[in-house]
C-alpha cells in the first residue's frame, strides 16, 4: 500500500491530473449537454484537443461539431487548433442472472387444492399448470 501512495504523489502523475481536469472543464463549457454525457476530454498536446467518445454516433456528432467547438475554444483563449476524437467504448456489467426459486411443498399443495376448487375457470386452469410446472 505505501508504494501505491507514493505513486499517487509523484508530481508528473499530479501534473497529469490537474491537466486533464482543467482540458475535462474546458470541454463541458464548450460542448453541447447531450454530447457531454457520452464523452471526456483526455488532454491538449500540441494545440491539439485530444476527446474520447463512447461510442461511434458520439465520435461522428463531435466531428461534425468540431469547426463551431473549434471557434468557442478560441473565443476562450485556448490555443487549439484541431479536435482529435477517439472512440473509448464503456464496458458495462454482465447482467446478473436470477435464479429461478422453487415453491415449497406446502405451497404446492394448496396450489393444487385451489385449482380443484377453481375448475373450470381460467383461474382454476393457471394453477393447475403451475402446481404440474413445481413438481
Amino acid at each position: 500500500m505505501q508504494r501505491f501512495n507514493t505513486l499517487l504523489k509523484h508530481p508528473e502523475l499530479n501534473a497529469r491530473t490537474q491537466e486533464t481536469q482543467a482540458a475535462q472543464k474546458i470541454w463541458e463549457a464548450i460542448v453541447p449537454d447531450y454530447l457531454a454525457k457520452f464523452s471526456r476530454a483526455s488532454s491538449i498536446k500540441n494545440k491539439q484537443l485530444n476527446i474520447y467518445a463512447d461510442n461511434s454516433v458520439v465520435a461522428a456528432k463531435i466531428k461534425l461539431l468540431s469547426p463551431s467547438l473549434l471557434i468557442q475554444l478560441q473565443k476562450q483563449v485556448c490555443e487549439v487548433t484541431a479536435i482529435r476524437v477517439k472512440v473509448q467504448v464503456k464496458s458495462s456489467p454482465q447482467p446478473k442472472l436470477k435464479t429461478p426459486r422453487k415453491l415449497t411443498p406446502a405451497a404446492v399443495s394448496s396450489l393444487k387444492e385451489l385449482s380443484v376448487k377453481l375448475t373450470g375457470t381460467a383461474l382454476g386452469d393457471a394453477l393447475n399448470k403451475l402446481y404440474k410446472s413445481a413438481d
